[in-house]
């Protein structure tokens, strides 16, 4: 191998380079963003498409409620019990103990440690709060630290909640 050709690789990989940084200013040049913060963009679902009448659904308990049976909600309550006691007599865990749940102020169980999320969040766990939670926690409630995805059938949402109702000292009323 002589000299010239050793001089042609070497202005081969240094063009190549060039052109690369340069697509790159180029490209940082033609999409500029206001907010250097932003790390994608956001794509608006059209109107009237079945995610934005999903996302904007309001949910009927009774017909949430319609299909959903305690004894199921006791088995997919199990997935929970690895974390959450729902005996009377039962302690905390990693969380809090579910024993009279429904209807009781968020982050209420004065022994147990709750995230700022949570202890701040000024409700109680209604029909309605408990669903959205159960649903996506972290999105329900952002910044709470439980690391459960959620539950995305509506019977067993349903089900889970009227077995929690259930394990009270008085349990209310379907809506």
């Amino acid at each position: 191998m002589n000299s010239f050709e050793i001089n042609k690789i070497i202005t081969a990989i240094i063009i190549t380079i060039l052109i690369v940084v340069l697509i790159n200013k180029a490209s940082d040049f033609i999409f500029k963003l206001e907010n250097e913060k932003i790390v994608a963009y956001k794509v608006e679902a059209p109107e009237g498409s079945v995610l934005q009448e999903k996302s904007e659904q309001i949910v009927d308990l009774s017909s949430l409620f319609k299909d959903a049976d305690i004894a199921h909600g006791e088995k997919v309550f199990k997935k929970c019990a690895a974390c959450h006691s729902v005996k009377k007599e039962g302690g905390n865990k990693i969380g809090p103990k579910l024993w009279n749940v429904m209807f009781r102020p968020v982050g209420s169980v004065t022994e147990y440690k709750y995230s700022k999320a949570l202890s701040g969040y000024n409700k109680e766990w209604t029909w309605e709060e408990m669903n959205g939670f159960l649903l996506k926690p972290a999105k329900w409630i952002k910044g709470n630290k439980m690391g459960f995805a959620g539950l995305k059938s509506d019977k067993d949402r349903a089900s889970v909640i009227l077995y929690l109702n259930q394990n009270s000292d008085s349990p209310k009323t379907l809506p």
